[in-house]
Protein backbone atom coordinates (compact mmCIF):
# COMPACT_ATOMS: atom_id res chain seq x y z
CA UNK A 1 0.00 0.00 0.00
CA UNK A 2 1.76 3.59 -1.33
CA UNK A 3 -0.69 5.54 -1.46
CA UNK A 4 -0.75 7.90 1.39
CA UNK A 5 0.38 11.66 1.98
CA UNK A 6 1.75 11.38 5.44
CA UNK A 7 1.46 14.63 6.53
CA UNK A 8 2.94 14.28 9.81
CA UNK A 9 6.04 14.34 8.13
CA UNK A 10 5.36 17.80 6.66
CA UNK A 11 7.87 19.54 5.43
CA UNK A 12 9.33 16.56 3.79
CA UNK A 13 6.41 14.92 2.82
CA UNK A 14 3.57 16.86 0.61
CA UNK A 15 0.72 15.66 -1.75
CA UNK A 16 3.34 15.92 -4.88
CA UNK A 17 5.98 13.85 -3.09
CA UNK A 18 4.58 11.48 0.49
CA UNK A 19 7.11 10.06 2.80
CA UNK A 20 7.26 6.82 0.91
CA UNK A 21 9.36 8.17 -1.77
CA UNK A 22 11.97 9.46 0.66
CA UNK A 23 14.79 7.90 1.60
CA UNK A 24 14.16 9.64 5.04
CA UNK A 25 16.55 8.00 7.26
CA UNK A 26 19.64 8.59 4.31
CA UNK A 27 20.27 4.84 3.36
CA UNK A 28 20.60 5.57 -0.52
CA UNK A 29 16.89 3.96 -0.70
CA UNK A 30 13.40 4.83 -0.51
CA UNK A 31 11.31 3.72 2.23
CA UNK A 32 8.88 2.10 -0.77
CA UNK A 33 11.98 0.33 -2.63
CA UNK A 34 13.21 -1.08 0.92
CA UNK A 35 9.82 -2.59 1.30
CA UNK A 36 9.88 -4.13 -2.40
CA UNK A 37 13.22 -5.29 -1.74
CA UNK A 38 12.52 -6.54 1.48
CA UNK A 39 9.35 -8.60 0.26
CA UNK A 40 11.28 -9.63 -3.26
CA UNK A 41 12.91 -11.71 -1.18
CA UNK A 42 9.99 -14.09 -0.46
CA UNK A 43 7.70 -13.10 -3.04
CA UNK A 44 8.33 -12.84 -6.92
CA UNK A 45 8.06 -8.93 -8.41
CA UNK A 46 5.53 -10.31 -10.98
CA UNK A 47 3.70 -10.81 -7.65
CA UNK A 48 3.54 -8.06 -6.07
CA UNK A 49 1.02 -5.52 -6.56
CA UNK A 50 1.87 -2.04 -5.57
CA UNK A 51 -1.91 0.11 -4.44
CA UNK A 52 -1.24 3.95 -5.04
CA UNK A 53 -3.09 6.83 -6.11
CA UNK A 54 -3.06 7.82 -9.66
CA UNK A 55 -1.24 10.59 -9.51
CA UNK A 56 1.83 8.73 -7.72
CA UNK A 57 2.37 6.32 -11.09
CA UNK A 58 5.50 8.03 -12.39
CA UNK A 59 6.75 7.98 -9.21
CA UNK A 60 6.40 4.11 -8.43
CA UNK A 61 7.52 3.11 -11.55
CA UNK A 62 10.43 5.14 -11.77
CA UNK A 63 11.33 3.73 -8.26
CA UNK A 64 10.28 0.37 -8.81
CA UNK A 65 12.81 -0.50 -12.09
CA UNK A 66 10.86 -4.46 -11.74
CA UNK A 67 7.52 -3.66 -10.92
CA UNK A 68 5.35 -3.67 -14.43
CA UNK A 69 2.85 -1.48 -15.05
CA UNK A 70 0.07 -3.53 -14.75
CA UNK A 71 1.16 -4.12 -11.55
CA UNK A 72 0.46 -0.95 -10.31
CA UNK A 73 -3.05 -0.89 -8.92
CA UNK A 74 -4.18 3.20 -9.43
CA UNK A 75 -6.55 4.95 -6.77
CA UNK A 76 -8.36 7.68 -8.27
CA UNK A 77 -9.60 8.80 -4.82
CA UNK A 78 -8.46 8.45 -2.00
CA UNK A 79 -10.46 5.63 0.15
CA UNK A 80 -8.29 4.11 3.11
CA UNK A 81 -7.16 0.69 2.81
CA UNK A 82 -10.43 -1.13 3.01
CA UNK A 83 -11.33 -0.89 -0.93
CA UNK A 84 -7.92 -0.82 -2.25
CA UNK A 85 -7.58 -4.53 -0.40
CA UNK A 86 -10.52 -5.46 -1.60
CA UNK A 87 -9.60 -4.41 -5.29
CA UNK A 88 -6.74 -6.43 -4.31
CA UNK A 89 -8.16 -9.46 -3.28
CA UNK A 90 -10.46 -9.65 -6.49
CA UNK A 91 -7.66 -9.19 -8.74
CA UNK A 92 -5.18 -11.62 -7.05
CA UNK A 93 -8.41 -14.23 -6.75
CA UNK A 94 -9.19 -14.16 -10.37
CA UNK A 95 -5.21 -15.16 -11.00
CA UNK A 96 -5.80 -17.71 -8.52
CA UNK A 97 -8.43 -18.78 -6.36
CA UNK A 98 -6.26 -20.40 -3.48
CA UNK A 99 -3.83 -17.54 -3.52
CA UNK A 100 -2.55 -16.18 0.10
CA UNK A 101 -1.77 -12.62 0.16
CA UNK A 102 0.55 -10.11 2.56
CA UNK A 103 -0.72 -6.54 2.58
CA UNK A 104 2.29 -4.18 3.75
CA UNK A 105 2.50 -0.77 4.16
CA UNK A 106 4.84 0.59 1.98
CA UNK A 107 6.36 3.38 4.43
CA UNK A 108 7.44 0.95 7.75
CA UNK A 109 10.66 0.58 8.91
CA UNK A 110 12.02 -3.62 9.53
CA UNK A 111 15.41 -4.15 11.09
CA UNK A 112 15.49 -7.89 10.99
CA UNK A 113 14.50 -8.73 7.70
CA UNK A 114 15.46 -12.75 8.13
CA UNK A 115 13.28 -12.54 10.80
CA UNK A 116 10.34 -10.90 8.73
CA UNK A 117 10.57 -13.59 7.01
CA UNK A 118 10.71 -15.98 8.79
CA UNK A 119 7.06 -15.19 10.60
CA UNK A 120 5.73 -14.45 6.83
CA UNK A 121 6.59 -17.92 6.32
CA UNK A 122 4.74 -18.70 9.36
CA UNK A 123 1.61 -16.60 8.56
CA UNK A 124 1.42 -18.28 5.05
CA UNK A 125 1.40 -21.85 6.09
CA UNK A 126 -1.05 -21.14 8.18
CA UNK A 127 -3.35 -19.20 6.13
CA UNK A 128 -3.05 -21.70 3.28
CA UNK A 129 -4.67 -24.18 5.49
CA UNK A 130 -7.35 -22.32 7.61
CA UNK A 131 -9.81 -19.57 7.20
CA UNK A 132 -8.16 -17.36 9.53
CA UNK A 133 -7.46 -13.44 8.74
CA UNK A 134 -3.81 -13.37 10.60
CA UNK A 135 -1.80 -9.37 11.83
CA UNK A 136 1.28 -9.09 12.76
CA UNK A 137 1.85 -8.09 16.90
CA UNK A 138 4.24 -5.91 17.98
CA UNK A 139 5.79 -6.68 21.22
CA UNK A 140 4.95 -3.01 22.66
CA UNK A 141 7.99 -1.03 24.87
CA UNK A 142 6.48 1.60 26.24
CA UNK A 143 2.77 2.78 26.89
CA UNK A 144 2.21 4.30 23.46
CA UNK A 145 -0.65 6.12 22.94
CA UNK A 146 0.05 6.34 18.88
CA UNK A 147 -0.68 3.26 17.63
CA UNK A 148 -3.93 0.72 17.95
CA UNK A 149 -3.34 -2.18 20.39
CA UNK A 150 -4.16 -6.21 20.03
CA UNK A 151 -5.29 -8.24 23.20
CA UNK A 152 -5.08 -11.55 22.49
CA UNK A 153 -5.63 -15.06 24.04
CA UNK A 154 -2.60 -16.40 25.98
CA UNK A 155 -3.92 -20.02 25.95
CA UNK A 156 -3.36 -20.29 22.55
CA UNK A 157 -0.46 -21.80 20.86
CA UNK A 158 2.02 -19.70 18.84
CA UNK A 159 -1.13 -18.17 16.81
CA UNK A 160 -2.95 -16.55 18.86
CA UNK A 161 -6.98 -15.86 18.94
CA UNK A 162 -7.46 -12.11 19.27
CA UNK A 163 -10.10 -10.88 21.48
CA UNK A 164 -10.68 -7.45 20.66
CA UNK A 165 -8.55 -4.44 18.88
CA UNK A 166 -8.22 -1.11 20.98
CA UNK A 167 -7.64 1.71 18.65
CA UNK A 168 -5.30 4.39 20.10
CA UNK A 169 -5.89 3.95 23.05
CA UNK A 170 -5.34 7.19 26.36
CA UNK A 171 -2.14 6.63 27.94
CA UNK A 172 -3.34 5.39 31.29
CA UNK A 173 -5.29 2.78 29.40
CA UNK A 174 -1.60 1.88 26.94
CA UNK A 175 -0.29 1.85 30.51
CA UNK A 176 -2.73 -1.16 32.01
CA UNK A 177 -2.51 -2.72 28.42
CA UNK A 178 1.47 -3.32 28.73
CA UNK A 179 1.64 -4.12 32.34
CA UNK A 180 -1.41 -7.18 31.20
CA UNK A 181 1.09 -9.09 29.13
CA UNK A 182 -1.84 -9.96 26.44
CA UNK A 183 -1.77 -6.66 24.39
CA UNK A 184 0.20 -6.33 21.37
CA UNK A 185 0.93 -3.51 18.56
CA UNK A 186 -1.08 -3.27 15.70
CA UNK A 187 1.63 -3.17 12.72
CA UNK A 188 -1.29 -3.05 9.74
CA UNK A 189 0.75 -6.06 8.03
CA UNK A 190 -1.74 -8.94 7.42
CA UNK A 191 -1.49 -12.48 5.81
CA UNK A 192 -5.14 -14.07 4.78
CA UNK A 193 -6.01 -16.48 1.69
CA UNK A 194 -7.61 -14.58 -1.28
CA UNK A 195 -10.89 -16.29 -0.62
CA UNK A 196 -11.02 -15.80 3.33
CA UNK A 197 -10.97 -11.76 3.25
CA UNK A 198 -13.25 -12.15 0.23
CA UNK A 199 -15.77 -13.82 2.41
CA UNK A 200 -15.56 -11.36 5.57
CA UNK A 201 -15.78 -8.41 3.21
CA UNK A 202 -18.67 -10.40 1.80
CA UNK A 203 -19.93 -10.36 5.60
CA UNK A 204 -18.89 -6.75 6.83
CA UNK A 205 -18.84 -4.84 3.90
CA UNK A 206 -21.52 -6.16 1.46
CA UNK A 207 -22.43 -3.15 -0.19
CA UNK A 208 -18.39 -2.47 -1.05
CA UNK A 209 -18.18 -5.95 -2.56
CA UNK A 210 -21.65 -5.59 -4.77
CA UNK A 211 -19.98 -2.27 -6.50
CA UNK A 212 -16.21 -4.16 -7.26
CA UNK A 213 -18.50 -7.44 -8.44
CA UNK A 214 -19.76 -5.47 -11.01
CA UNK A 215 -16.51 -5.26 -12.44
CA UNK A 216 -15.82 -9.15 -12.08
CA UNK A 217 -15.60 -9.86 -15.91
CA UNK A 218 -12.75 -7.06 -15.85
CA UNK A 219 -10.30 -7.91 -13.85
CA UNK A 220 -6.88 -8.57 -15.58
CA UNK A 221 -8.36 -7.32 -18.57
CA UNK A 222 -7.64 -4.16 -20.78
CA UNK A 223 -11.13 -3.19 -18.54
CA UNK A 224 -10.11 -3.25 -15.53
CA UNK A 225 -8.76 0.16 -15.40
CA UNK A 226 -12.02 2.10 -16.64
CA UNK A 227 -13.95 0.29 -14.38
CA UNK A 228 -11.71 1.06 -11.80
CA UNK A 229 -11.40 4.86 -12.24
CA UNK A 230 -15.44 4.89 -12.96
CA UNK A 231 -16.51 2.98 -9.63
CA UNK A 232 -13.74 3.44 -7.12
CA UNK A 233 -14.71 6.68 -5.61
CA UNK A 234 -18.33 4.84 -5.08
CA UNK A 235 -16.89 2.55 -2.32
CA UNK A 236 -16.91 3.47 1.44
CA UNK A 237 -14.40 5.32 2.81
CA UNK A 238 -12.84 3.48 5.51
CA UNK A 239 -10.12 1.18 7.05
CA UNK A 240 -9.60 -2.42 7.00
CA UNK A 241 -9.10 -2.13 11.14
CA UNK A 242 -12.47 -0.58 11.00
CA UNK A 243 -14.24 -2.32 8.16
CA UNK A 244 -13.40 -5.68 8.12
CA UNK A 245 -11.09 -6.52 11.75
CA UNK A 246 -12.95 -5.07 14.05
CA UNK A 247 -15.67 -7.65 13.48
CA UNK A 248 -14.89 -10.43 12.19
CA UNK A 249 -14.84 -13.67 14.65
CA UNK A 250 -11.28 -15.32 12.98
CA UNK A 251 -9.00 -12.88 13.38
CA UNK A 252 -5.20 -14.36 14.83
CA UNK A 253 -2.09 -12.94 15.86
CA UNK A 254 1.21 -13.84 15.17
CA UNK A 255 3.41 -11.93 18.12
CA UNK A 256 6.96 -10.72 16.73
CA UNK A 257 9.74 -9.39 17.64
CA UNK A 258 11.94 -7.73 14.62
CA UNK A 259 12.22 -3.99 15.10
CA UNK A 260 9.72 -2.59 13.62
CA UNK A 261 8.90 1.27 13.24
CA UNK A 262 5.59 2.86 11.55
CA UNK A 263 7.85 5.62 10.84
CA UNK A 264 4.60 7.84 11.48
CA UNK A 265 5.99 11.14 12.98
CA UNK A 266 9.27 12.82 13.21
CA UNK A 267 9.54 11.75 17.07
CA UNK A 268 9.19 7.91 15.64
CA UNK A 269 12.18 8.64 13.11
CA UNK A 270 14.07 10.46 15.71
CA UNK A 271 13.82 7.10 18.12
CA UNK A 272 15.44 5.35 14.73
CA UNK A 273 18.41 7.47 14.26
CA UNK A 274 21.79 7.07 16.05
CA UNK A 275 22.52 10.14 18.16
CA UNK A 276 25.69 12.07 19.48
CA UNK A 277 26.55 12.15 22.93
CA UNK A 278 23.78 14.95 23.35
CA UNK A 279 21.02 12.78 21.67
CA UNK A 280 21.18 14.74 18.89
CA UNK A 281 19.89 13.20 15.77
CA UNK A 282 20.93 14.12 12.21
CA UNK A 283 19.92 13.42 8.21
CA UNK A 284 21.41 15.15 5.68
CA UNK A 285 23.12 18.11 7.18
CA UNK A 286 26.77 18.90 8.62
CA UNK A 287 25.86 20.11 12.09
CA UNK A 288 28.04 22.24 14.88
CA UNK A 289 25.83 21.80 18.05
CA UNK A 290 26.47 24.31 21.15
CA UNK A 291 24.74 23.89 24.15
CA UNK A 292 21.85 21.77 22.35
CA UNK A 293 20.41 18.66 23.20
CA UNK A 294 17.74 16.18 22.04
CA UNK A 295 17.24 17.73 18.91
CA UNK A 296 16.16 16.23 15.46
CA UNK A 297 17.87 17.40 12.38
CA UNK A 298 16.99 16.93 8.75
CA UNK A 299 18.09 19.44 5.78
CA UNK A 300 18.88 18.63 2.31
CA UNK A 301 22.91 16.69 1.88
CA UNK A 302 25.38 18.66 2.96
CA UNK A 303 23.51 21.93 4.20
CA UNK A 304 25.88 23.36 7.43
CA UNK A 305 23.98 23.75 10.41
CA UNK A 306 24.54 25.15 13.77
CA UNK A 307 22.26 25.01 16.31
CA UNK A 308 23.17 26.67 19.54
CA UNK A 309 20.93 26.83 23.10
CA UNK A 310 18.11 24.69 21.46
CA UNK A 311 16.49 21.56 23.38
CA UNK A 312 14.14 18.67 22.22
CA UNK A 313 13.45 20.69 18.84
CA UNK A 314 12.62 19.22 15.36
CA UNK A 315 14.69 21.34 12.50
CA UNK A 316 13.67 20.09 9.08
CA UNK A 317 14.09 22.15 5.90
CA UNK A 318 12.74 20.76 2.74
CA UNK A 319 13.64 23.13 -0.42
CA UNK A 320 11.92 26.35 0.03
CA UNK A 321 10.45 25.58 3.26
CA UNK A 322 11.96 25.65 7.18
CA UNK A 323 10.08 23.94 9.94
CA UNK A 324 11.35 24.51 13.58
CA UNK A 325 8.85 23.03 16.05
CA UNK A 326 9.19 21.09 19.75
CA UNK A 327 9.27 17.75 19.95
CA UNK A 328 6.88 17.99 22.17
CA UNK A 329 4.17 19.82 20.06
CA UNK A 330 4.72 16.92 16.82
CA UNK A 331 1.07 16.44 16.82
CA UNK A 332 0.80 20.34 15.80
CA UNK A 333 2.09 19.59 12.58
CA UNK A 334 -1.49 18.01 10.55
CA UNK A 335 -2.86 21.92 11.93
CA UNK A 336 0.10 23.59 10.74
CA UNK A 337 -0.43 22.00 7.34
CA UNK A 338 -3.93 23.84 6.89
CA UNK A 339 -2.27 26.99 7.87
CA UNK A 340 0.75 26.48 5.78
CA UNK A 341 -1.88 25.82 2.99
CA UNK A 342 -3.83 29.11 3.39
CA UNK A 343 -1.10 31.34 3.88
CA UNK A 344 1.09 30.28 1.75
CA UNK A 345 -1.02 28.20 -0.56
CA UNK A 346 -1.37 24.66 -1.40
CA UNK A 347 1.71 24.10 -3.47
CA UNK A 348 3.79 24.11 -0.08
CA UNK A 349 2.22 21.24 1.16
Amino acid sequence: MAGGVGSRFWPISTQEHPKQFHDILGTGQSLLQRTYNRIESLIPSENILIATNERYEELVLNQLEKAATENVLLEPAMRNTAPCILYAALKIHNQNPDAVMLIAPSDHWIDNEDEFIKNLKTSFTACAKENILMTLGIQPNSPNTGYGYIQFDQRTSEIKKVKNFTEKPTLEKAQQFLESGDYLWNAGIFVWSAKSIIEAFEKSLPEMVALFNQGSSCWNTELEKSFIKENYEKSENISIDFGIMERANNVHVLPVDFGWNDLGTWGSLYDKLDKDNHQNAVVGAETIFRDAHGNMIKTQSGKRVVIQGLHDFIVVENEDVLLICPKSSEQDIKEITAEVKNTFGKEYI
